[in-house]
């Protein structure tokens, strides 16, 4: 990494120089998920070649962002997680997120979701102010993903798997990017087939309201 440089001093260059090749960002990602396996990181990122994903980790394991540990026996496997300069990079990377998803338009046909990045995708979107008084557990289901929220208030935690006692279900594809973002409603994503519910409908709206991207930016005239 010391002879990518951008030759000036300035503290988004030296960032840009540790966390801005190619997948790097999106390890971070996963990581600040929790600490993951080479073979998990490899699973939560199918097209990142092998000799890649072991060169980005080498480079955050020198600029001090990624570390590796072993665990105790009888599994002895080594796991990469964030060391705490890593994971002060949460911040920047939830901020990054939401403003990304202001420009998504439609998937593409082989563009896949992970349950790292959609819970990423909840934790980036959450508005507290607009959880007050709610108090629920959505379970979301994506295709093979599936993952919960519990919201508490101003409160969220956010996992992989299924709840035990759900308020509400919700199964969808792309159409939870279009109620998130309001380009649809609830009611339309639900007539349109689009997003399924198993329980109280109310908590869809409310699920809306909580988790939203940002309005699109505005189109630059011609």
């Amino acid at each position: 990494m010391a002879g990518r440089t951008y030759g000036q001093f300035c503290g988004l260059a030296r960032a840009l120089e540790l966390v801005g090749e190619r997948w790097a960002l999106l390890i971070v990602r996963d990581l600040l998920v929790g600490p993951r396996r080479f073979t998990d990181l490899r699973r939560g990122l199918p097209r990142i070649p092998t000799n890649i994903l072991s060169a980005r980790l080498k480079e955050l394991e020198q600029a001090g962002i990624v570390r590796r540990r072993v665990l105790p026996r009888p599994s002895s496997s080594v796991v990469y997680e964030l060391t705490e300069y890593g994971a002060d990079l949460d911040d920047v990377v939830i901020r990054l997120g939401v403003w990304g998803a202001r420009s998504l338009g439609e998937p593409g046909p082989d563009d896949i979701v992970t349950a790292d990045s959609m819970t990423m995708a909840l934790r980036s979107t959450f508005r507290p102010e607009a959880a007050e008084g709610l108090r629920a557990g959505y379970e979301l289901r994506m295709g093979e993903v599936v993952l919960h929220a519990r919201v508490d208030g101003g409160e969220l935690e956010v996992g992989a798997g299924a709840l035990d006692e759900p308020d509400l279900v919700i199964e969808a594809g792309p159409a939870i990017k279009a109620l998130m973002a309001g380009e649809a409603t609830p009611d339309e994503v639900v007539a349109s087939g689009g997003v399924r519910i198993t329980g109280e409908a109310e908590l869809l709206r409310r699920f809306a309201e909580v988790f939203r991207i940002p309005a699109a930016p505005a189109a630059v005239p011609a």
